[in-house]
Formats: structure tokens, C-alpha cells, sequence
């Protein structure tokens, strides 16, 4: 054990220790630049998904606002919660213009990601599609890329199937002892049943649980620091400059003063919003959708909320407060924002938080699911291969909820997840010239005056995509 620890360990510090997010970084503000800053030019555009108007008429179809929200779900976690904690105590308030700024470049790169994972989805039945980056290297690097497309699968499966699952188990059980004195026992027994009655529905009742849990689970946490925010308005003013102070080296707040806030911000932003880490893409490429470049603009939509929003809400929370000391040493994590909560709302917020933190894991426990079905059918599409891995991820959801220190033996996700992103990464940069293809595409149609514009798959037919998941849409 000792021994693959010291392998993984320097697996991840080869990715996440200094390649990889200056890799992520610099392929963002290339793809900005290219694509004319793409996610600013159709910012506005983003919203039309919320509007029923824009949505498939055939309630069997995965609506593109269903796999907004299933993503949304996925990428608002723990990170959220307790990321931005530890962002700012590592790294002082300007991580929090750091994590913005990432994430604003971010959105170009899942725009991209995403559509690439549409022009190349699979229709695997009546109402269903796959897709997702292993797809995407299969049918748009070709055959002889599979064995890049298995490293892949191998590594989402590892990392978000089940080591990711084991933590958000591990989160809930924890909250929901320390707020509410409930065994471990109980409660990762509930939650892995629940799990398991929603992971045995499949993509459908994913999506449709997403579509109820998410907006409710959004739109609390949101509320409740709106009202943080009104009862310290006249604070607000101050917060902001400390922390573009803090993020240009002005003022320092921490040891590291910029690196630490630039490295904490980037870092942690990264994992919140997964923008091109090829986790969102599988999701994605499971709506029913005109052209994929309107799936990409929705994802990009998807990393502005998780970020710039619901981070943002962590943040002004805790700056709000007094609970957090520029520097000194003490909580962090969860445990700061909550008592943030706590200092502003009264004791009775632990337990809104508690069940705050029971949405975000829940919808994340989904999420990670359908990304390790997904990755799971590229290595075996029989019955009995997806039979076992549901009931894995239910037992693994179990573990890492009743066992205080089961999460140890995950210690492979983060090296997996690096290893995922750089296979990502080049897949993206490799096919680049296809998505600037299907983003040309995509502005001739709205320059013509076409308002939502429709992929002709004649036009792709140098290409191996599936005519039948791109038949001319009738709503």
C-alpha cells in the first residue's frame, strides 16, 4: 500500500503539482482569444435555456436546461462549501478574484469541450444519447486513439465513480453528525439507498431529480447569503477592494502574499468548476439539442454559476464575517463557513447548512454516477459490467459515509482526475479545429437571421458523427 501511495502521490504532483493548471490556464486564454471571447460574445445568450420555450417538446428527451441542471449539480459540491474556505485561508481574499478569473477563462474551454462531446454523441436508444471525450477521441481522432480513449475511462471511473463518491459520502455523514447527533450508520445507510433508487432509474430520473433538486438547493443557498449580504451592505465596498488588494499584491493577507492567492484561486477554482477536466462533457452530450454549439453555450453558463455565483456567496459570507482572521491560524473548510453562517444568522443556520451540504452531495453522488456509466460503456456495454458498478458506487457511497477514515484508500482521485484532464486537454487542442468549425457554423446561421440555428450533418460528412442523433429536429 505504501508503496502505490508513493506512485499516485507523485502521479498527482506530476499533473496537479505543476503542469496541469498552468496547461488548463493557457489553453483557456487561447481558446478566448481564438474564439473572440466567445463566452462573453454570447453571454446573453446563456439565459435563453432557462425559458421553457427552448426546450425539447418530447418530455422522454433530455432537455438542454435538464443537462444544464444535472451538471450544475455535479460541479456545485463540497468545493463550493468548503473549497473556497480553504482558498481563502491559504491564500487570503484575493484567491477569490483568482477563482473568477478562472473561471471566466474556463467557460471558453467547456464551451468547447462540451459541443465537441454533441457533434460526437451516440444514439444508443428511442430518447437517449452518450457522448463525452472518450467518444470524442474514438469518432474524431479515430480508431487507432482508442487505447487513449480506455485511459480515460479507466481514469473517470476511478476518480469520480468511485473515489469522489466515497468523499461526498463521507461529507453528508459528517455534517449530518456533528449538526444533528445522527450515527453514520443511519445516515449512509438512507443516503446510499436513495442513491441507489435514483442510480437504478438511469440518465432519465437523474435528470429529472436534477431538475427539481438542483433549483431548490441553488436558489436556498443563494437566498440565504443574499441576506448575509443585505445585513452587511455598507461592508461590501471594503470587501471587494480587499480582495482585488489582496489578488494584485497590494495588501497581503497571508504568507505567499499574490502566489499564494493566484495558486489557491486557480487551484481551487479548477476543481470547483471541472472546466476542462472532461467530466461535464459526458453529461452534455446527453441532451436533445439543435446544434452543439447551443449544448457548449449552456455548459459555459454552467461554470459561471457554479463560480462567479455560488463560490461568490461562500466568499462574501466569510469576508463578511468576523470568524475568519486574515493569517491566523484556526478553522478552516466547512467548518468556517459554517460558523461564518452562524456569527451573521444565529445557531439555527448549522442545520440549514447541514442540509445545504446533503443537496450538494446528493446531486454530486448522481453526477459522478452517470460519469462512471458512461465511461463504463466505452470499456463494456453489457448488462452485468453496468449491473456491477452500480452496485459498487452504492456500497462505496455506504463505506465512505459510516467509515471516518474509509476515505484514505481513495487517495488514487486526484492523480486519476490529473491524468483525466492532461488525456482531456489533448483531446480538445487535437480536435480544435473541428469546434472552430461548428462555431463558424453556428455564427453564419445567426448572422443570416436564423434564431436557433440547426447542424446539418451534410455538412459534416467528412466526419464521423451519427446521423441519426443529428436528424433535423421537428420542435
Amino acid at each position: 500500500m505504501g508503496f502505490l501511495e508513493f506512485i499516485f502521490g507523485k502521479i498527482g504532483d506530476l499533473t496537479w503539482g505543476w503542469s496541469l493548471i498552468p496547461i488548463l490556464v493557457v489553453l483557456g486564454l487561447f481558446i478566448t482569444i481564438t474564439t473572440g471571447f466567445v463566452q462573453f460574445r454570447f453571454f446573453k445568450r446563456m439565459f435563453r435555456v432557462l425559458s421553457n420555450s427552448n426546450q425539447s417538446a418530447d418530455p422522454n428527451k433530455i432537455s438542454a436546461r435538464e443537462a444544464l441542471l444535472v451538471s450544475v449539480g455535479g460541479r456545485v459540491g463540497g468545493g463550493n462549501i468548503a473549497g473556497v474556505a480553504v482558498a481563502i485561508t491559504l491564500g487570503g481574499p484575493g484567491a477569490v478574484f483568482w477563482m473568477w478569473a478562472v473561471a471566466l477563462i474556463g467557460m471558453a474551454t467547456s464551451l468547447v469541450e462540451c459541443s465537441l462531446a454533441q457533434l460526437f454523441k451516440r444514439k444508443t436508444g428511442e430518447n437517449e444519447y452518450r457522448g463525452g471525450p472518450a467518444r470524442s477521441i474514438l469518432h474524431g481522432l479515430g480508431e487507432e486513439y482508442r487505447w487513449l480513449a480506455i485511459v480515460y475511462a479507466i481514469c473517470l471511473i476511478a476518480a469520480f465513480g468511485l473515489g469522489f463518491n466515497a468523499f461526498q459520502g463521507n461529507t453528508v455523514a459528517g455534517a449530518i453528525k456533528d449538526s444533528m447527533g445522527i450515527d453514520r450508520l443511519y445516515s449512509g445507510a438512507a443516503l446510499a439507498a436513495v442513491s441507489g433508487i435514483i442510480i437504478f432509474g438511469g440518465i432519465h430520473r437523474i435528470a429529472k431529480t436534477a431538475d427539481v433538486v438542483v433549483p431548490i438547493m441553488a436558489v436556498g443557498y443563494l437566498g440565504m447569503a443574499l441576506i448575509v449580504i443585505l445585513l452587511n451592505i455598507t461592508s461590501v465596498p471594503g470587501v471587494i477592494y480587499d480582495i482585488v488588494a489582496n489578488a494584485f499584491g497590494f495588501e497581503e493577507a497571508v504568507g505567499g502574499g499574490m502566489g499564494a492567492a493566484i495558486a489557491q484561486g486557480m487551484r481551487r477554482g479548477l476543481f470547483s468548476n471541472e472546466a476542462g477536466l472532461g467530466s461535464a462533457p459526458n453529461v452534455a452530450a446527453t441532451a436533445e439539442v439543435r446544434h452543439p454549439i447551443s449544448q457548449g453555450i449552456t455548459q459555459s453558463f454552467s461554470v459561471f454559476i457554479d463560480t462567479i455565483i455560488i463560490c461568490s456567496c461562500t466568499a462574501f459570507i466569510i469576508l463578511l464575517g468576523d470568524v475568519y482572521v486574515p493569517g491566523a491560524e484556526g478553522i478552516d473548510g466547512v467548518a468556517l463557513t459554517q460558523q461564518s453562517m452562524v456569527s451573521h444568522l444565529g445557531g439555527w443556520v448549522q442545520y440549514f447548512l447541514t442540509g445545504a451540504i446533503l443537496l450538494f452531495s446528493f446531486s454530486s453522488i448522481i453526477y459522478n454516477y452517470y460519469l462512471g456509466e458512461n465511461a463504463m460503456t466505452v470499456l463494456s456495454e453489457k448488462p452485468v459490467a453496468i449491473l456491477i458498478l452500480r452496485l459498487a458506487i452504492i456500497g462505496i457511497v455506504f463505506l465512505g459515509a459510516t467509515a471516518p477514515g474509509a476515505t484514505a484508500v481513495f487517495f488514487f482521485s486526484d492523480p486519476m482526475m490529473g491524468i483525466l484532464a492532461l488525456v482531456n486537454l489533448l483531446a480538445i487542442m487535437m480536435l480544435f479545429p473541428v469546434a472552430m468549425r461548428l462555431l463558424r457554423d453556428f455564427q453564419a446561421q445567426l448572422k443570416a437571421g436564423v434564431e436557433r440555428p440547426v447542424l446539418n450533418p451534410e455538412d459534416y460528412a467528412d466526419l464521423d458523427i451519427d446521423h441519426e442523433a443529428w436528424r433535423m429536429p421537428t420542435n
